[in-house]
This record gives structure tokens, sequence and C-alpha cells, in this order.
């Protein structure tokens, strides 16, 4: 997970599985979600290690690969660099 300081985060911090660390490394996209707001990681990554079956992990997992290629979406939703979300 990026360096940046997470303890101004209200929900519980979660880990990154290797999973997605490894799918972030292979696509080139660690630098795209270390460039996220702390909230986003966070909620991402919540996101991804809810899903109980294997199948819907990788269909959120893709989706946060997509999102995070494409620079202007977080969870189907537009999303602007400059754009912060108050915890």
């Amino acid at each position: 997970m990026s360096e940046t300081d997470l303890s101004t985060l209200s929900r519980p911090i979660q880990p990154m599985p290797p999973f997605v660390r490894q799918a972030l490394v292979e696509s080139d996209l660690l630098h795209a979600y270390d460039r996220r707001p702390p909230y986003q990681r966070n909620d991402y990554l919540g996101w991804i290690n809810r899903a109980k079956r294997p199948e819907t992990k990788q269909k959120r997992l893709d989706q946060m690969l997509y999102e995070l290629e494409q620079g202007d979406l977080y969870m189907n939703m537009a999303y602007r660099p400059g754009d912060q979300k108050s915890e």
C-alpha cells in the first residue's frame, strides 16, 4: 500500500491481498493506485475483500483495474483527481 498516512480514515484499514498487489504490478497500475486518496484505496480493498466467491473477487478487481486505467472513475462514478471526500 502507499506510504500515504491512512490514520485519518474513520473506517478500519483494509489489508492488500497479495493477488491484488500482483495484479496492480502486472498491469502497471500500482502508481495510479497510489495516487488515489486513502479513502478510495481503502474502499477498493474492502470491497474486494468482502466478496465471498473467487469469481466476485476477480470481477471487482477487474473493475478497480479498469477504473484506475481510465483515471476518471471511482466505483462506477465520475472522479476527477482533485476530488476529495471527507471521511
